[in-house]
């Protein structure tokens, strides 16, 4: 059974949100410089980290592509984020398109549809 974070690995987790946001922004490519970090999950003992990437904008391919991207920069956005930090260690990084938000966009899509469909009387 998994164990909740505890506050280290929060504090960490929230440290590295804002310095792979920071570390994006250094790189020469334009599409890894537009992504929105939504979340990090740091693991116990700090030696792995994932993080969540806002697909919105995205097709599946374009999404594809930017993961093969980050798989290849990790090291200099872990190397930013171990220089930034003082750490003696950063986490391995790895990157996935946050699926909960996509999620949570078309529950409230459906439940605006049905808020509508109540309104005018619609429904049975």
């Amino acid at each position: 059974m998994g164990r909740s974070p505890g506050l280290k690995e929060k504090r960490a987790a929230s440290l590295l949100r804002e310095l792979i946001s920071e570390a994006l922004g250094t790189l020469n490519d334009e599409r890894l410089q537009g992504l929105t970090v939504t979340e990090v999950d740091v693991k116990r003992g700090l030696y792995d980290a994932d993080v969540y990437l806002d697909q919105s904008i995205f097709t599946p391919e374009e999404r594809k592509a930017i993961l093969k991207q980050l798989k290849r920069a990790a090291p200099i956005i872990q190397s930013y984020c171990l220089e930034a930090s003082g750490w003696f260690k950063c986490p391995k990084l790895h990157f996935h398109f946050d699926e909960q938000l996509a999620q949570q966009q078309r529950m409230e899509e459906l439940f605006a549809k049905i808020r509508e469909e109540d309104a005018s009387g619609k429904r049975d």
